[in-house]
């Protein structure tokens, strides 16, 4: 049983092993931390922490580092996160509400989070599951080149350019997608898809061919389910922390790059009482990435669909912060999508 000074001695060293990427012994935190009680004290809580294999040796005569059960339990005891400055909260604001779109709002939320963390951000695409058509648009180029524009409620923006087989006329063109806007506005991407088999009423006999395109171009559009997709932004972070790792750190990198994988880590993710998922090194290890640590919070679509926004990193990190980024990002992920 690990006693409230000997959580509060782990503490420390979790803070100051994380700060200064050196093993923390007895001495040092006696000075500069308030315990009231001598070195020799802390000592034998560190050598309780250690047969409870929270704290190790990383050499001979050194001091102790955190274990990963050690950061397990610091998070599940972390009663409060470090509230973000008003300064990072407004970067969050006027960085994210400067985003027209899904795509570009998703890609701004992992650069702002990365930037935050100073760790990998990634982003997890929100199901279309319940997603309905909100408009479509034809925006011809040229005479034979047209730009599709499928819209939903949830803010996605799919676009396609295509080549027709002969030239259209504009306000032929403004027919077809007004019946198209008529057939499937409103609908879901299920019932959009049944609908738009019926190419032959979007547009006259003589236009058959090109409504055939229109149609199957949509259809394709419609079909782009990006639920199995991340946007990622940091990797280089990793490299800045590449002592954190053992060996080398391209397996990592390919891990992070199999989206599959993570996709699978961030199913089996549950929230703690922060709404922050925290998964902590060898937990992660079935993954390939057994030196890592993995925070995501949820994050809701217009549709009400959950989805994942997160940062990865060594498991020496700055957990208060980054769970506190984490959240934040969300909600405000959240609220704006929810705005749009």
């Amino acid at each position: 049983m690990v006693s409230d000074r000997s959580l509060e001695v782990l503490r420390v060293i979790v803070q100051d092993y994380v700060a200064s990427r050196e093993p923390v012994g007895s001495k040092s935190i006696v000075e500069r931390h308030s315990f009231g009680v001598s070195a020799a004290t802390i000592r034998n809580d560190m050598a309780l922490l250690e047969e409870e294999e929270l704290i190790a040796a990383p050499h001979t005569s050194s001091g102790r580092i955190p274990t990963d059960k050690g950061y397990r339990l610091f998070v599940d005891h972390l009663s409060d996160l470090r509230p973000l400055t008003s300064a990072q909260r407004q970067a969050i604001e006027t960085f994210l509400g400067q985003s027209p779109d899904l795509d570009e709002v998703l890609a701004r939320s992992v650069r702002l989070l990365s930037q935050l963390t100073h760790q990998v951000a990634l982003v997890q695409y929100p199901s279309l599951s319940r997603a309905t058509v909100r408009h479509v648009e034809l925006v011809p180029l040229t005479e034979t080149r047209v730009l599709s524009v499928l819209i939903t409620d949830t803010g996605r923006v799919e676009q396609r350019v295509m080549d027709l087989p002969r030239p259209v006329d504009q306000h032929a063109l403004a027919d077809v997608r007004a019946r198209l806007n008529v057939a499937i506005g409103g609908l879901s991407m299920s019932a959009a898809t049944i609908a738009l088999q019926d190419a032959e009423g979007f547009g006259p006999r003589d236009l058959h061919d090109v409504v055939a395109l229109i149609t199957a171009t949509l259809t394709d559009q419609v079909g782009a389910n990006r639920h199995d997709r991340l946007v990622m932004a940091g990797t280089a972070n990793l490299v800045r922390t590449e002592e954190d790792f053992t060996g080398s750190i391209f397996p990592v990198l390919e891990a992070i790059e199999e989206q599959v994988v993570l996709l699978r880590l961030f199913g089996e993710m549950a929230s703690d009482q922060h709404g922050v998922s925290v998964s902590i090194g060898r937990e992660n290890a079935s993954f390939g990435l057994g030196e890592t640590s993995v925070l995501t919070s949820g994050y809701t679509s217009p549709g009400g669909d959950l989805a994942r926004l997160g940062v990865l990193g060594p498991t020496r990190m700055d957990y208060s912060n980054n769970m506190a980024a984490v959240r934040a990002v969300a909600r405000y992920l959240s609220r704006l999508l929810g705005e749009n």
